[in-house]
This record gives structure tokens, C-alpha cells and sequence, in this order.
């Protein structure tokens, strides 16, 4: 009768001692954790009395685990009960880097096709992008030849291999540069031709499309790193998302800026020729 009594009384103890410290988890979310840790290690674990002090630490260590596990925020508490601050990455020079690594491309890649314009002065770049086909290979003249301006109206493109010269000729006669080049011993020599009014206003026309297409781009540019931020939004502070999308807001003006001045000093080249 006695055993039966002391089990009773064990497992009312058991009882009220995990109601108790259930009671004390749901409490951590809106106290200080060391009050309640410090409630709870004055509490006496399963009914033990004066040999009941390791499993009071037992206990206090999984509730600590228990209170990390829950934590909302940067801070939460190591195995000592100290403070720790998780670390976020600074996304900011990456998001940046990237978005200036494409923007940049898009005006080289402009200022490389209207190089490919001709105008009615003479300019190296305009051979640049003509395909010349030898042996069976397709190679950019320029690098088979050397390209030169010898006045504002007139090329001079010498090949690096003398035999090559016909179809260097053959290349340029076939572009849509409207040139006539003439053999000059090992060399050609191109004259330029005065653009007509309407090949003027064409080429103005390419010009302006070049100009919308690169703005385009930029901005794309600018898209993609506004949605690499927004998914990193969770983890950065309000603040310093604000901050970095105004600088890619900067960065994309600077270089539409630049592709609209790149644009407006070709049509300038092209109508005052």
C-alpha cells in the first residue's frame, strides 16, 4: 500500500512539474529569459528535492536550446547564455558590381555598332565588323589587315598577307557601306562618298533604334538587381535596401546618360559630314 501511495504521489509531482515548466516555454516569448530561466532552476525537476540539481540543469539546458530554436531576429543565446548577433551578408557591392558589369556591356556593345555607321568622314572603325572569307575561314578584317585613316575622306587597309588582297577587296565591295576600293600595289585605298540626304536620315533612324535598344538593356540591368534585393529583403534592413536601390537608381542614369550623349554625338558626326 505504501509503493502504491509513493507512485501516486510521484506521478502527481511528474505531472505538476511538466504543466509547470510547459507553462514557463510558452512565457519565454514575452519575458526576459533569464528571469524565467532563473524561476525555473528554483523549481525542483520530477519531484526531486536536495539530489534533484543535475536534472534542474538538464532542464534549464533545454529550455535555452528550446528558446534559440524559437528565437525571431538577429540576437540569440549561446550555450553560456551570452548574447550572439547573426551576421548578414552586405549583398550591396555585389548587387552593384553586377549590374555595372552589364550596364557597361550594353555600351560597348553600342558604341561597337556605330562604329559600324558610315558617315561622310573617313574612320578606321568602319571596316571593323566586314567579314572577309579565306581558304574557307570567315575572319573580321581587322584582323587581317591594318586600317587606316590617310585623310577625312579617304582609308587605306594593307593586309597582312599580300595574296589575301582580292578578298579583302571583294569583302568591302560586298558590305553595305556602299565603298569602291581600288588596288594600290600591296594596299587598298577607299574613298569615302558624300552621304545623300536620305542616306542621312536613315542612318539617324538606326541611330535613334540603337539609342532606345541600349536604354533598354540598362534597364533590364536595373531589374535584375531591384529582384536580387527584394529577395534578400527579409534579411536586410528597411534602410539599406532604400539605400542601394538608389544607387542602382544612380548607376542606371549615369549610363543612359552616356549611351543618349554617345548617340547624339554620332548623328552630329553624320549630319555635319
Amino acid at each position: 500500500m505504501a509503493n502504491l501511495l509513493l507512485r501516486r504521489v510521484l506521478s502527481r509531482t511528474l505531472r505538476n512539474s511538466i504543466e509547470y515548466h510547459s507553462r514557463n516555454l510558452s512565457y519565454l516569448s514575452s519575458s526576459s529569459s533569464t528571469n524565467v530561466f532563473n524561476s525555473i532552476s528554483e523549481t525542483p525537476a520530477f519531484g526531486c528535492a536536495n539530489n534533484g540539481v543535475r536534472s534542474n540543469h538538464l532542464g534549464l539546458a533545454f529550455l535555452k536550446e528550446t528558446r534559440r530554436g524559437f528565437a525571431k531576429g538577429k540576437k540569440s543565446k549561446d550555450n553560456d547564455g551570452g548574447s550572439t548577433v547573426e551576421v548578414v551578408p552586405d549583398i550591396g557591392p555585389t548587387v552593384k558590381a553586377t549590374a555595372i558589369a552589364q550596364m557597361e556591356a550594353a555600351t560597348v556593345a553600342l558604341s561597337r555598332e556605330l562604329s559600324k555607321l558610315r558617315t561622310g568622314r573617313a574612320s578606321a572603325g568602319m571596316l571593323d565588323h566586314i567579314i572577309v572569307e579565306t581558304g574557307g575561314v570567315k575572319t573580321p578584317m581587322s584582323r587581317l589587315a591594318v586600317i587606316s585613316v590617310m585623310d577625312s575622306k579617304t582609308l587605306s587597309v594593307t593586309p597582312y598577307d599580300p595574296n589575301a588582297i582580292k578578298e579583302l577587296e571583294r569583302a568591302i565591295v560586298s558590305s553595305p557601306l556602299g565603298l569602291n576600293p581600288q588596288v594600290d600595289g600591296q594596299r587598298l585605298i577607299a574613298a569615302i562618298p558624300p552621304l545623300t540626304k536620305e542616306h542621312i536620315q536613315a542612318i539617324c533612324k538606326v541611330v535613334s533604334k540603337s539609342a532606345e535598344d541600349v536604354k533598354q538593356s540598362i534597364r533590364r540591368a536595373r531589374q535584375k538587381a531591384f529582384d536580387t534585393i527584394k529577395k534578400a529583403a527579409s534579411s536586410i534592413p528597411k534602410d539599406d535596401i532604400k539605400r542601394l536601390e538608389k544607387e542602382v537608381d544612380e548607376l542606371t542614369k549615369k549610363f543612359i546618360k552616356s549611351a543618349e550623349d554617345m548617340c547624339k554625338s554620332k548623328e552630329k558626326e553624320i549630319t555635319s559630314s
